[in-house]
């Protein structure tokens, strides 16, 4: 299989639903998408400035101010701590990164691919890419021999599930044991809501209660897209195993993927400032606690979700009925459909839109309960 045997695009069927959103007489409030919509902080944009002179090619590894940037993030945030520059590398944004992966490790036909359950899309066609075999399944136990590559997503996209230590320690194990790769996608983990999210971290794959200070075969994938409104900028980076990610470096460099100077150099503004990240955090905890009681108001139940950027809600029939209902009063979400065969029933709707359309939406949603 090639890129020309992908299959077409599936947002572009949700264009009708979006069509009869925008006749609302107050107009469209879009939650489908999870596109950032607030301003990038001034201390981001101010480095990206003053590092326009980017003359020379950048290197693949990254600056080594940004390298020793994302290993004291990890450090301070994450409680990961000892990993120096060979342990890290920046990426061109996430997706790249999550739909190369295969490709990069060098999988093939014959190799399994397993991801979670509600998964976002990119993991299935990252496998299929390179001729491999995705598997959807969310318990280590079933995991199949020939997996050589497991993707764990925590908080999850987009149910917002979060995997605790003693899960996260359970699944790699289990990848071990099979002698697969285990890649972590961490790029929700600033954003925890329920108990015990809103008090305490949420670990990483990397975490030293996971791996008992063993990284072998563990990478961590995090973006800066959610928690610094930096999805223009393709601003991401992973992290473990140095073995792992030297033949990343390599590939890469092959590939010519490297990140632009001036993002570099955002970046590390990015990753050196906690305030921002707070008062972005503050703003999605509003909107949550706005939109999530409209919701049940209206008839869904909303699953999971305790982190993340996204409530996963049922009102019990088909995501495409939901969304002709959501449709019909001006409002725009995702279909379960999108994130696999398992949840036919739920839509995701994304806390990025600005206050004033999140409170249109809650008025419409408690107006038809």
């Amino acid at each position: 299989m090639g890129v020309a045997d992908l299959a077409d695009y599936p947002w572009d069927a949700v264009a009708p639903y979006a069509a009869r959103a925008r006749l609302h007489p107050d107009g469209l409030v879009d939650l489908s998408i999870g596109s950032p919509v607030d301003e990038t902080p001034a201390v981001v944009a101010d480095a990206l400035k003053s590092a326009t002179d980017a003359h020379a090619y950048p290197q693949t590894v990254g600056t080594p101010a940004l390298r020793a940037a994302i290993a004291d993030w990890y450090a301070r945030r994450r409680g990961v701590r000892d990993l120096t520059p060979d342990h890290v590398l920046p990426t061109v944004g996430s997706k790249e990164l999550v739909a190369l992966l295969p490709l990069l490790l060098g999988l093939g036909p014959g190799d399994i691919v397993v991801h979670p359950r509600a998964a976002y899309p990119t993991y299935e066609v990252g496998a299929r890419l390179v001729g491999a075999t995705p598997v959807a399944a969310d318990d280590p136990a079933v995991w199949p021999e020939g997996t050589r590559l497991v993707w764990v997503n925590s908080p999850g996209n987009p149910d917002g599930s979060v995997l605790d230590v003693d899960d996260l320690r359970a699944a790699v194990s289990r990848a071990r044991e099979l002698g697969a790769v285990l890649a972590s996608d961490e790029c929700y983990a600033e954003l925890g809501w329920d108990a015990p999210w809103d008090a305490e971290p949420i670990p990483s794959a990397l975490d030293p209660r996971v791996t008992q200070g063993d990284l072998t075969g563990v990478l961590s994938v995090y973006s800066l897209s959610k928690q610094s409104n930096l999805a223009g900028y393709r601003a991401a980076f992973l992290a473990g195993d140095p073995a792992l990610i030297a033949r990343l470096v390599t590939a890469r460099k092959h590939l010519g993927l490297m990140l632009p100077a001036p993002v570099q150099a955002a970046m590390i503004a990015a990753l050196g400032d906690d305030v921002h990240v707070a008062a972005q955090k503050e703003l999605y905890r509003r909107r949550r606690a706005t939109l999530k009681p409209a919701l049940e108001s209206a008839g869904f139940r909303v699953d999971a979700s305790e982190a993340g950027l996204y409530l996963w809600a049922t009102e019990g029939r088909d995501a495409w009925d939901s969304l002709d209902r959501l449709a019909s009063l001006g409002i725009l979400a995702g279909p379960g459909h999108f994130y696999g065969t398992h949840f036919p029933q739920h839509v995701r709707l994304s806390l990025t839109a600005r206050d004033e359309r999140v409170a249109a939406a809650a008025a419409r949603l408690h107006a038809a309960s």
